[in-house]
C-alpha cells in the first residue's frame, strides 16, 4: 500500500506540469467529458455551465461522506459549480444545474485545500469535478510545494471521458464514482445523456485499473482504491440487478459498494412519475438482497444515515 499520495512522485519529476498542460490544451475546444462539446472554454462556459475559472459553490469539513472518507474529523469537500450531467432529480441541483457558487482564482482554490488540511480533513473530496480538473490539477501545482500531502477524492456521478481519467492516473488517490443506471432509456428519462451507460462502465473499469478495491489505513481511513455508489430509484429506473451484476463480473467481490436510500423527489422529480415520490423500504430491501446474493459485502448500506454493510 502506498504510503503518500501519488501526486507528490508526480510534482517531483515533473509529470504533474505536464499533465496540466495536456489539459488546460483540452480547453480550447473542450473535451474533458464525454459531451465533447467543442467549446473555447478559455472564453466561455460551456454546457456544463463553467468557463476555464474554478467556480467552487463551498469548501468545508464534511461529516457524512462514507465512514472511511469522513473519518472523525470530516472529509474536506470542495463542491464544484455546474456539471456534465442534466439529471432530473438532482438533489443538489442549485449548484450542479442553476450554477450556485462563485468563481475563484487557481490560487485561492489551492489556498482552500491548504486550509481543510489545516483544519484536520482527512483528504480533499472534489465534488463534480470532471468539467473543473484542469484548474484542480492547476492548484495542485500551486498547493504541493505549500505542503498539501492529504489524499485526493474524485467523487463523479460516473459520465468520464477516459482521456481526462487517464491524466489522472495516480493524480487521484480514490474514485468515488456513481453507477447510476443500466439501460439507454432510463439514463435518457433521468439524465438527458443515453450514452451514460456505456460511458459510464467504461469509466469504471478505467479507474479500477488504476486503483482497484479500497485500501484503509490502520484508522479505517480509505488510503486508495474505488468506491462505487449506487442509489436505488423508485420503479426500479437505477437496473440495480444489472448494475450490481456487472460490477461483481467486472471487478469481483472485492469492490467496495455504497448502496444509497437517500432518494427524495428534487428539482424536476415532482412532475415525474415514478421519480416524484421517494424510494419504498421494499425497494431498498430487494436492492439489498441482490448485493448480498452477488456476494458483492464489502461496502456500506443506509437507513436513516450510512452505516457499514
Amino acid at each position: 500500500m502506498r504510503t503518500e499520495p501519488g501526486y507528490l512522485r508526480l510534482y517531483a519529476t515533473g509529470e504533474l506540469a505536464e499533465r496540466s498542460r495536456e489539459l488546460q490544451s483540452m480547453l480550447a475546444s473542450c473535451r474533458l467529458c464525454p459531451r465533447r462539446c467543442g467549446v473555447d472554454r478559455r472564453e466561455k462556459a460551456g454546457p456544463c455551465g463553467a468557463d476555464a475559472r474554478p467556480k467552487v459553490a463551498a469548501m468545508n469539513l464534511h461529516p457524512w461522506e462514507e465512514p472511511p472518507l469522513s473519518g472523525s474529523r470530516g472529509s474536506g469537500t470542495v463542491f464544484f459549480s455546474g456539471c456534465a450531467l442534466k439529471c432530473r432529480f438532482c438533489q443538489n441541483y442549485p449548484i450542479s444545474q442553476l450554477g450556485v457558487g462563485r468563481a475563484i482564482t487557481v490560487r485561492q482554490l489551492a489556498e482552500g485545500m491548504l486550509s481543510l488540511q489545516r483544519r484536520g480533513a482527512h483528504n480533499i473530496n472534489l465534488v463534480t469535478p470532471t468539467h473543473q480538473v484542469p484548474a484542480f490539477v492547476q492548484a495542485l501545482l500551486e498547493a504541493v510545494p505549500r505542503g498539501l500531502r492529504l489524499p485526493v477524492v474524485y467523487n463523479t456521478g460516473g459520465y468520464e471521458a477516459l482521456e481526462t481519467l487517464k491524466l489522472l492516473e495516480d493524480v487521484v488517490d480514490v474514485y468515488l464514482p456513481d453507477i447510476k443506471y443500466a439501460e439507454e432509456e432510463a439514463a435518457r428519462f433521468c439524465s438527458r445523456r443515453p450514452d451514460y451507460v456505456a460511458r459510464n462502465r467504461a469509466a469504471l473499469e478505467e479507474m479500477w485499473r488504476q486503483r482497484g478495491p479500497l485500501r484503509v489505513d490502520g484508522e479505517g481511513l480509505a488510503v486508495e482504491g474505488v468506491l462505487v455508489r449506487h442509489m436505488v430509484l423508485p420503479g426500479g429506473l437505477a437496473g440495480t440487478r444489472d448494475c450490481m451484476e456487472f460490477l461483481r463480473r467486472r471487478m469481483g467481490p472485492r469492490v467496495w459498494v455504497s448502496l444509497m436510500s437517500q432518494y427524495f423527489p428534487a428539482h424536476e422529480a415532482p412532475g415525474l412519475p415514478p421519480l416524484d415520490r421517494k424510494t419504498t423500504p421494499e425497494e431498498y430491501e430487494r436492492a439489498v438482497d441482490v448485493l448480498l446474493e452477488l456476494g458483492l459485502i464489502r461496502g456500506f448500506l443506509q437507513d436513516d444515515g450510512a452505516g457499514e454493510g
